[in-house]
């Protein structure tokens, strides 16, 4: 589905472009340019991640963070990766570890969430 292209959709897409990785909600608003509300920019990140343009990673405390796919694709990563939170930063990337499980027949995957925490690389 085309969606049409909106200052608020513009500006939380370059910030996220911009970044080098994964950002909150929060991180999102403020570095935008555009003046915009809480359930705006939610919005605009859940299409984001139903159109493939961004995943969303789901920290173990239950914050959400978003990430550019394109990113991923660029250092060609798998679709289900792993990805990194420094407790220390609080920033969390995408690692180029690949996610591998078996299931038994019948069961489909549709996403998967996996996030190692502990004190990145520019921490230690």
């Amino acid at each position: 589905m085309i969606r049409r292209s909106t200052p608020t959709k513009d500006a939380v897409l370059n910030v996220l472009t911009d970044s080098k990785k994964a950002m909150s909600q929060e991180a999102i608003m403020k570095k935008v340019s555009v003046n915009m509300d809480r359930a705006t920019v939610y919005r605009v990140l859940n299409r984001f991640c139903e159109d493939g343009i961004l995943h969303r990673i789901v920290a173990e405390d239950g914050k959400q963070y978003f990430a550019v796919c394109i990113k991923c694709e660029e250092k060609k990563l798998a679709e289900h990766h792993f990805h990194f939170r420094c407790t220390n930063c609080e920033t969390i990337e995408c690692l180029p570890i690949e996610v591998q499980f078996s299931l038994e027949n019948g069961y489909s995957v549709k996403s998967v969430n996996c996030i190692l925490t502990g004190i990145c690389k520019d921490c230690t």
